[in-house]
């Protein structure tokens, strides 16, 4: 059986992550593929208790080791229950977030450095990595506001990482940028601050040759960034 795809969505919050991995996803499907749709931290019901605790402002501070913990505790209930099935059965598995996340996040916002992550990932994920991963790049003042303008507008309360320093969110775009850097072949940059169908467009052209070509599974982030 053919392998499926493993497509992950990356970016700060407020950089329209969420709304061009839904227009990729109905482009896809479109195309006839089977598709498989998920987030992190999340996609169980393991996952979203996880996730619970990991966003909510009630949470407090949490050790930047044990966030750590918690995101690849439900990463590793996420690879069992939905995406290496989904993969061996040769879909299209779509991820709001992945283990990139992890390396921006905690190992250059939280400073615990990318050697700490790799070894989760080693251990957690191993051959199970992305055949792409895009980033929505955006400014974090810009994505900051815009994030904060569509909690307004749900009347939602910003959630744990949003209310996060600025230097925070630039050490996580500066961590994004480097892990880019590392890894050209499989993570794509896209400048968030376009048209929402540009946009789009751009991300449909680096979609499109993956979909053409026998599927593999790339080596993550194994430099020193």
């Amino acid at each position: 059986m053919k392998p499926g795809l493993f497509i992950t969505f990356e970016g700060l919050d407020g950089t329209g992550k969420s709304t061009q991995l839904r227009r990729a996803v109905q482009y896809l499907r479109k195309c006839g593929h089977r598709v498989r749709v998920t987030r992190e931290p999340g996609g169980t019901r393991t996952g979203e208790r996880v996730r619970d605790i990991l966003l909510a402002s009630k949470t407090g501070k949490l050790a930047p080791l044990a966030e750590l913990a918690l995101m690849y505790a439900a990463r590793a209930q996420l690879l069992e229950e939905v995406v290496r099935p989904a993969l061996a059965r040769g879909e299209v598995v779509v991820s709001d977030r992945y283990n990139t996340a992890s390396f921006a996040y905690q190992g250059y916002g939280r400073e615990l450095g990318t050697a700490t992550v790799r070894a989760f990932d080693r251990v957690i994920c191993g051959k199970t990595q992305p055949d792409l991963t895009i980033v929505l790049d955006l400014e974090p003042e810009r994505a900051l506001a815009r994030a904060q303008g569509r909690d307004t507008r749900r009347r939602s309360r910003h959630d744990r990482f949003e209310q996060q320093s600025l230097a925070f969110h630039q050490r996580v775009r500066a961590g994004y940028l480097a892990i880019a850097r590392s890894a050209p072949e499989r993570i794509k940059l896209v400048r968030a601050d376009q048209p929402i169908d540009e946009l789009q467009r751009q991300i449909r052209a680096l979609i499109e040759p993956l979909l053409a070509r026998e599927p593999r599974n790339s080596k993550i982030e194994t430099r020193r960034s």
